[in-house]
Parts: C-alpha cells; sequence; structure tokens
C-alpha cells in the first residue's frame, strides 16, 4: 500500500471542541483500563487532563494541533507539545471511515517534517501496550522503546 499525501494545517476554533472530545475519549479509552478505572472516571480524568494541558485552547503555548488534510478534506489529526527538549506526541487520530488506508503513517510522517521544520532532531510519544495497531506502526516507522512499564494481574 502506497502512503497517502496528507498536509497539516492548524486546527480552528470551531473544530477544537469536537476535537478535544474526541481527544479525551481516545485518551480515556486506553488510560482507563491501564489504571483500572471505570468508563466514566477515566473519561473525567481524561477531560480533566486536556483542560489542563490545553488551558488557552488552540492558543496553548508551545502546543501544536494540526488537522490533517488529503487535498482539503480532513482525515485526521496530531496533537504535539514542544515544551520539553524533545517534543512529544500527545494525540494521532485518524477518522473512523479513513483507517486502514495509510493515513496514520502519513500524518506521522508529516508531523515528523513540521518537527524537523522547527528544529528537533527527535520526537516523543507513548503509547499503551495493548494497542498492537499503533506500535506496529510507530516500529515501522523507527520509533524505539526507551521506557517501559510493566504489570502482573494478580
Amino acid at each position: 500500500m502506497t502512503t497517502p499525501s496528507v498536509s497539516l494545517r492548524p486546527i480552528t476554533e470551531s473544530e477544537f471542541a469536537g476535537w478535544k472530545d474526541r481527544a479525551a475519549e481516545s485518551f480515556a479509552a486506553g488510560i482507563g483500563p491501564a489504571r483500572g478505572l471505570n468508563p466514566e472516571e477515566a473519561l473525567t480524568l481524561a477531560h480533566d487532563e486536556t483542560a489542563r494541558l490545553l488551558p488557552d485552547g488552540t492558543t496553548t503555548e508551545h502546543h501544536l494541533i494540526w488537522i490533517a488534510c488529503d487535498g482539503s478534506e480532513p482525515v485526521g489529526s496530531l496533537w504535539i507539545s514542544t515544551k520539553a527538549r524533545v517534543p512529544f506526541i500527545y494525540g494521532l487520530e485518524v477518522g473512523s471511515k479513513q483507517r486502514g488506508k495509510g493515513y496514520g503513517r502519513a500524518i506521522m510522517l508529516a508531523g515528523e517534517e513540521e518537527c524537523r521544520r522547527l528544529g528537533y532532531q527527535q520526537l516523543d510519544l507513548n503509547v499503551f501496550g495493548d494497542n498492537s495497531t499503533a506500535i506496529s506502526l510507530y516500529e515501522s516507522l523507527g520509533y524505539t522503546v526507551t521506557s517501559q512499564q510493566m504489570r502482573k494481574e494478580l
């Protein structure tokens, strides 16, 4: 499969509320099981964390939130914080109807290029251990494990 071409543009104010809800829902789906939270607790935590990280919404300093487009059609989004020495990917989203078409890879590559353009030489991210699709994508793009947390059910 060939990787589609995407461009990144800054998220608009009108897109932000829906995006913020989807970002929190995605984080809740991963953090809930990882921390033993019920779905309601996980969603509350995720909304609180998103609000803490983005107190000024789209204009929060050191946060880049892009909408990824194939031509003029939005296909996903990417959220990167540049607050630390190494930028950190907080969220990669591919629209539900666009999954399995190579857009995740295309969005990651576009984000990497933007970070290079801004002068960065590395990019960090976190992925939950049960997200095999994302892990495969990141490994295929050359990301390596720098830290690992483990758990055993008793």
